[in-house]
């Protein structure tokens, strides 16, 4: 997810379903106990090597640069193309079942799964130096793109979205409401902030990825997966906890119901009719191009917690780079990908062409991460998010089919909002239309 293109994020709830592209097919057992890759599947490959790579991060080209005048023997052609949802998936399938899929591609988290189930993804765990990289990556962020399995990595971890809570400093100080630090004191300040003739936040209806954010910092998963196939769980106790939650802020008006990423949910926080948001990083770029009047009024502080005392934190976005099933070169197509991923000049560049927040360890020291931000009155607030990336807890897994999941919860959600059913109901609706998805397409499930 990258803020600086703000219509990805409806055109993720607009996007045809990836299986469109292609025809699902079932998880083989070897799909899900895979052996130990032959190192000989990561062999160099003779000569001068050209490869493709294809992303829609701005600025992309500048950063390749800086790989291909130090690596002359291994060049990059960059093709862009639009954020994942919105087309370069569907072009990926198209191209891996036409056999002219690039080498490289950028593919986010929560989409990878989609792609390993139809074995578009080389496994990078023939290439030792991958596998030697693991301690380099946030724990959580490598197990999303080896789903848990030792020796293997289907891509390489790009960056990350560990959530934290933005909010109005200025407001919280002048009507003494405290900075909550619980759910609970959450709850006690959206009381007092209403009062004010202000909602402390916007529930969003569309983007349920921060919704899965806040399932995922409660401890829970929606999918996981074995031999046997998948289990469906959008209605565990986690997820309910959650829903009810937030559906009693909701009957109580004490959030807006705005639709995200559109004029009126910019004016809301622009005008401090709403006064905190829980988000992740990137969220920083959000609110400073959305809010420019608000500049030097609000802080950053840790996501409230569901005990006191904890320090757990959720996680919205981030991406992978992964070799694609058909490239000639997965040796180099490796050593670029790792080099993208872990490189401090590489991290640099790509956190200044487009707030990138990375997913390597080292990444996050980097000094222009540590500097304050003039928006956030001076603040370091990176520092706080760098807490957060550590708090994430690495067994969260997404399902094969998450854009159709996105769909119904959201049409569900908004539904709820508008008072027709539940934020339980909509989970529980898209659990089995879930469910129902995977078994048309003949994906196991576990009942």
């Amino acid at each position: 997810m990258y803020p600086s293109k703000r219509a990805v994020k409806v055109a993720l709830l607009t996007a045809v379903t990836l299986a469109s592209s292609a025809a699902l097919v079932a998880c083989s057992d070897d799909a899900e106990t895979p052996t130990t890759p032959d190192a000989s599947a990561c062999a160099p490959s003779e000569g001068k090597v050209d490869l493709t790579f294809t992303s829609w991060i701005p600025g992309i080209e500048d950063v390749v640069d800086i790989w291909n005048k130090a690596n002359p023997d291994i060049q990059v052609t960059v093709q862009t193309g639009p954020n994942g949802n919105s087309g370069t998936y569907t072009n990926f399938f198209n191209q891996l079942k036409a056999g002219n899929a690039p080498d490289l591609g950028q593919i986010e988290y929560d989409a990878l799964p989609n792609f390993r189930v139809q074995d578009g993804l080389v496994d990078l765990g023939a290439c030792d130096f991958v596998i030697d990289a693991k301690a380099d990556f946030v724990d959580w962020t490598w197990n999303q793109v080896s789903f848990g399995e030792e020796g293997h990595a289907y891509a390489v971890p790009q960056d990350a979205g560990p959530m934290a809570l933005f909010y109005r400093k200025d407001l919280f100080e002048k009507h003494n409401i405290g900075v909550p630090t619980t759910w609970a004191e959450y709850a006690e300040a959206a009381e007092k902030v209403r009062e004010q003739g202000a909602h402390i936040t916007n529930f969003s209806q569309g983007d349920i990825n921060q919704f899965a954010g806040f399932v995922w910092q409660a401890g829970g998963s929606w999918f996981s997966s074995d031999d046997s196939g998948w289990t469906v769980n959008l209605t565990g106790d986690e997820s309910k906890k959650v829903a009810e939650y937030w559906q009693d802020l909701i009957d109580r008006d004490l959030v807006s119901s705005n639709p995200a990423w559109t004029s009126e949910w910019d004016n809301a926080y622009n005008k401090g009719d709403n006064w905190t948001w829980v988000s992740a990083v990137w969220g920083a770029n959000s609110i400073m191009s959305g809010a420019p009047d608000t500049a030097g009024k609000w802080a950053v502080a840790p996501m409230p917690q569901w005990d006191a005392g904890q320090q757990v934190a959720g996680n919205w976005g981030g991406s992978s780079t992964a070799v694609l099933k058909g490239s000639k070169h997965v040796y180099e197509a490796a050593k670029f990908a790792l080099w993208l991923n872990t490189d401090p000049e590489a991290l640099t560049a790509l956190n200044k062409a487009a707030n990138l927040y990375p997913a390597a360890k080292e990444g996050l020291n980097l000094p222009v991460l540590k500097e304050g931000v003039e928006f956030y009155g001076g603040q370091a607030i990176y520092d706080v998010f760098a807490e957060a990336s550590g708090q994430v807890a690495a067994d969260f897994t997404w399902g094969p089919t998450m854009t159709q999941t996105y769909a119904d919860v959201s049409d569900g959600f908004k539904g709820a909002v508008s008072g027709s059913g539940t934020l339980l109901d909509a989970l529980t609706s898209a659990q089995a239309s879930t469910i129902s998805t995977l078994t048309s397409q003949s994906i196991p499930v576990k009942e």
